[in-house]
């Protein structure tokens, strides 16, 4: 009896390698960078056992031990892994051998939940708008808002963006002080909302991004999470 061949399409490969996100390979097999067996690539190839699958000179293997770290990320810190002199990523605070990417990234003066990981699917699943996860914010800001205000929130919001942007729930919880739940990931998205309204932005700290919480996670520190 033969021994059936297990195979996955090449772009989560990639992904599962940890070499970059779903997205991004999909991209870059498009660019036409990305050979199976010394033959460029087309999207939708599947890799069978034995393939070789080399990456703009790079041969990709799929990682042996996926990690899920749940960080608390103080503000001043970015969330990428290239810095300019002077600046500061959150991958210095959680020092590792593998090659990891972040989950839902937050802009240098916000603060909370980021998700760190070399899990390319798991990346793809968490921050594709397809999935529309649910990420939680508790934001401070220079004035309280109506409630009309809150409705036009809620709708949709002209940003500069293609399309409007929406708050799945705002809340008051304070003086100033707002629960805020997005379903979506627009460039500095609450902040520019608020702005809409004459209203500065004082203070970001994510709490959720969908069942992940931050919990009691002191700032700067980390912890494993299950997938």
């Amino acid at each position: 009896m033969s021994i059936k061949k297990t195979s996955v399409v090449l772009q989560k490969f990639i992904a599962d390698s940890g070499y970059c996100s779903r997205r991004k390979a999909e991209e870059l097999i498009r660019e036409g960078i990305v050979k199976i067996n010394s033959e460029v690539a087309v999207l939708g190839t599947r890799v069978d056992d034995g393939d070789e699958v080399v990456v703009n000179g790079r041969k990709i293997e799929k990682e042996s031990k996926l990690l899920y770290i749940a960080l608390n990320k103080p503000k001043g810190y970015l969330c990428t892994n290239k810095t300019k002199k002077g600046e500061k990523s959150v991958f210095s605070l959680v020092k590792r051998r593998e090659r990891l990417f972040v989950v839902g990234r937050l802009d240098k003066d916000s603060r909370g939940l980021v998700i760190l990981t070399n899990d390319g699917y798991f990346t793809y699943r968490l921050t594709h708008p397809s999935f529309s996860h649910e990420k939680e914010y508790l934001v401070e800001v220079s004035k309280n808002i109506n409630e009309e205000v809150v409705e036009k929130m809620k709708k949709g919001v002209d940003i500069g963006e293609k399309t409007k942007a929406k708050a799945k729930e705002v809340e008051r919880i304070g003086n100033k002080k707002y629960r805020v739940i997005l379903g979506e990931g627009k460039k500095r998205q609450i902040r520019r909302m608020f702005e809409v309204f004459n209203c500065t932005v004082f203070d970001i700290l994510r709490v959720r991004i969908d069942k992940y919480k931050l919990g009691n996670l002191k700032e700067s520190e980390w912890r494993f999470i299950k997938k």
